[in-house]
């Protein structure tokens, strides 16, 4: 959203404040109103621009050199410079909370595992997370990348140039090393004919892969200073955070149909990948009415996100009307 003050007249004097990570995202006309979206604002990305193109530029993702906002911060953070000129530009991460395993250990069945992502475009920018419980690393980070991937279809993006950036060398090694052809023409089996991890995950990932037309993939370190990778990193830690076993996880933009995980007391009514086992009913008395089912109204949780299908599918729609503004504004 464009924030535009009335009553300017001095062309010469004016200025665009772009904040690309804040509280909220967009362009803003004076710096009390730039200040307000990042002070105490953990991994906030700001600048400020001399015309509306630049400043816009800088939101979709463009690091052309210019002068930043100047702010004191314990930490500093930079846009990830790219030479591939994209539309939009896409953060994804996966995690878990391994407790109390050696490294290279099993995943317990109560750890928290987390997948996230983020995509910036004309100034828009969107988000989605989701978790599963006794989940490893890796399957969160093809997740991540899988999910962003979905949510780009359903919002018909997969014409527009797109730059993937993520930390995990092991999903970009399977693209652009080709491991990924390798697994399909073995049948889905790793090296050696052993079985493939995640392989139902790879499969979906074959698939939409091979219906965008500029697609490209950068890697870049994990926990340092890009700040769209801190910030996925932040935004799946915060959906481990709010994760209780025996309660759905939270759930924003999960828009994949993933084939089903085995339901656990731990996960609960896992949102998209687990199936509930059915409480058996109660037999009813021949003389009395059947029970009304109650209504309900989706509420968002802490996190904004919606755990009712009714919600997640109106969460879709209002993105795709997002997305399809995206593409609007961009060929004005």
């Amino acid at each position: 959203m464009l924030f535009w003050p009335k009553g300017e007249s001095d062309m010469a004097k004016i200025k665009f404040y772009a904040v690309r990570v804040g509280r909220k995202p967009g362009i803003y006309r004076s710096w009390a109103d730039c200040q307000a979206q990042i002070d105490h604002y953990s991994g906030a990305q700001y600048k400020s621009f001399p015309n509306r193109e630049a400043a816009e530029a800088f939101l979709a993702g463009s690091t052309a050199a210019t002068r930043p906002v100047q702010r004191k911060q314990p930490k500093t953070t930079k846009p990830e410079a790219s030479a591939v000129t994209a539309d939009i530009i896409v953060y994804t991460d996966g995690g878990n909370r391994n407790t109390g395993n050696v490294q290279g250990g099993q995943v317990k069945p109560t750890d928290r595992s987390a997948w996230a992502f983020q995509m910036s475009a004309a100034g828009k920018t969107i988000t989605g997370t989701s978790g599963e419980w006794g989940a490893t690393n890796n399957r969160m980070e093809i997740m991540a990348l899988l999910q962003a991937l979905n949510y780009l279809l359903e919002t018909k993006q997969a014409a527009r140039p797109i730059l993937v950036i993520m930390d995990s060398k092991y999903v970009l090694n399977a693209i652009q090393k080709g491991w990924l052809t390798g697994w399909k023409k073995r049948g889905w089996r790793g090296a050696g004919d052993q079985p493939l991890a995640n392989s139902e995950l790879w499969k979906m990932i074959d698939v939409e892969l091979s219906q965008f037309t500029s697609l490209s993939f950068k890697w870049v370190k994990g926990h340092a200073t890009t700040a769209g990778n801190n910030l996925v990193d932040q935004l799946l830690n915060q959906t481990m955070d709010h994760m209780v076993q025996g309660q759905p996880i939270p759930a924003t933009n999960a828009t994949a149909k993933l084939p089903g995980r085995p339901a656990t007391t731990v996960q609960g009514d896992l949102f998209a990948t687990t199936t509930a086992k059915p409480k058996p009913s109660k037999p009813v008395n021949a003389s009395q009415s059947p029970a009304q089912p109650k209504k309900t109204t989706a509420t968002p949780d802490k996190l904004g996100h919606f755990t009712s299908s009714a919600a997640q599918q109106a969460s879709v729609e209002a993105m795709a009307e997002i997305a399809k503004n995206w593409q609007d504004e961009s060929h004005r």
